[in-house]
């Protein structure tokens, strides 16, 4: 009998893990990942921005959360020994429209408390030599780090405090009682007090399991990126973003700086035919199949069917995808754009036809369930942690949990 079991090793699952095992030393945690490792997914598979909170609605989560998760995982990432690179963000307009919808994010910048510098076209020139516009907009706080590297030191920092991980073991069956839930895998059966799922992806089939009727469904988007070669490594000196159209529920192709030193472009955004399907030719006919017939995803794809089928045409032919990004970076070609893998962001959709823009939690009495934790989740990953174990310890305090010592540590570190 677990105390509490989480499902999940991406960087969310682990990073709850981690703050759970604090204020619940002596407490018996156990985390389930089906993958033979952490950060298969949605962790493993992105950009690896420390973002700084630029698009976020004021007020949202994802505001708040990636504020303060940028400062966490730099200051987790100093703790450990993990390297990071804060080489700060540029936002280019290169257009008299783009210039507007500029200063609307000059304002958001202001109002979740951003640092920022509002820059000429000279200026622009000078901080970037090979990225033309008209004017943009610098974000100093924001990063690039490996996230899979920051998971799997989480999950060292959980096991090293006494919690338990395995991997290899998918969840197929869940039950909640009065006193407990029930946790089924292919080979094992787990029973605990509390449960949190972090399931990205398959996170509202996990929700489902408990009986749930769920109010929104999980449609996946695989982001297709491009390396460049390594002569143009040295090609940017930050992250370079376009200024994002805002009736578009994406952030455009952009120039990304890795930390191995070579620089990405991309993210596309195309519908997924499998929910981790990150190759073109990955077909799931039931994943496909629900995809398609669900109300609320059809109503998606209907209102941005345009924009949609230019994703499909420049993810089939490169040509589309080179003038998104010559537009601020002209030098660029064709054969610049070499292969790199593929992410897949898990996006919930409501029921009547709504992209969930903020991070979505569901409850019950003895379960936590993230349920919508898109980009930038990675940042934010510390921050949402502590706010599940904050959850997770009103659901004991509610069912009459007794953890003495647990509620020792959590008064120590609030007083500290």
């Amino acid at each position: 009998m677990y105390d509490f079991i989480i499902i999940g090793g991406g960087i969310v699952g682990m990073s709850t893990a981690m703050h759970l095992i604090k204020v619940y030393p002596e407490a018996k945690i156990l985390l389930l990942e089906k993958e033979s490792g952490p950060a298969r997914h949605q962790t493993g598979h992105n950009s690896g921005v420390i973002h700084a909170g630029v698009y976020y609605t004021p007020g949202s989560l994802k505001a708040r959360f990636c504020l303060e998760g940028n400062k966490a995982t730099k200051a987790f990432c100093t703790q450990q020994g993990i390297r990071f690179d804060e080489c700060g963000k540029l936002l280019v307009a290169t257009n008299d429209l783009e210039m507007q919808r500029m200063k609307a994010l000059w304002e958001r910048t202001a109002a979740n408390g951003l640092e920022r510098y509002w820059l000429s076209a000279a200026e622009l020139r000078e901080r970037e030599p090979n990225i033309v516009g008209m004017g943009g907009i610098f974000v100093p706080s924001s990063g690039i780090v490996n996230y899979a590297e920051v998971t799997a030191a989480m999950g060292a920092e959980f096991q090293r405090a006494g919690g338990e991980i395995r991997y290899g073991a998918e969840v197929v069956g869940l039950q909640e009682q009065a006193s407990e839930v029930i946790v089924r895998t292919h080979g094992d059966e787990f029973r605990s007090r509390f449960l949190v799922t972090c399931s990205g992806l398959m996170a509202d089939r996990v929700v489902s399991m408990l009986g749930l009727r769920t109010e929104f469904v999980i449609c996946p988007f695989r982001g297709e990126y491009y390396l460049l070669p390594k002569q143009h490594n040295q090609i940017v000196n930050h992250l370079i973003y376009p200024i994002p159209d805002p009736s578009m529920p994406f952030l455009g192709v952009h120039l990304t700086r890795m930390i191995d030193g070579t620089v990405t472009v991309g993210p596309n955004a195309v519908l997924a035919m499998k929910r981790e399907g990150y190759r073109k030719t990955d077909v799931s006919a039931s994943d496909l199949l629900q995809t398609l017939t669900t109300p609320g995803i059809l109503k998606v794809l209907a209102k941005n069917l345009r924009p949609g089928l230019i994703e499909m045409k420049n993810s089939l032919f490169k040509g589309g995808y080179l003038k998104q990004v010559q537009k601020y970076c002209p030098s660029i070609t064709k054969a610049d754009l070499t292969p790199y893998p593929a992410g897949v962001r898990a996006q919930a959709v409501s029921r009547d036809g709504k992209l969930i823009d903020d991070f979505l939690f569901v409850n019950t009495a003895r379960s936590v369930n993230v349920c919508n934790a898109p980009s930038p989740a990675a940042t934010s990953a510390i921050p949402i942690g502590a706010y599940i174990v904050d959850k997770v310890r009103e659901q004991v305090s509610l069912q009459g949990g007794s953890f003495p010592k647990a509620d020792r540590a959590a008064n120590q570190r609030a007083a500290s």
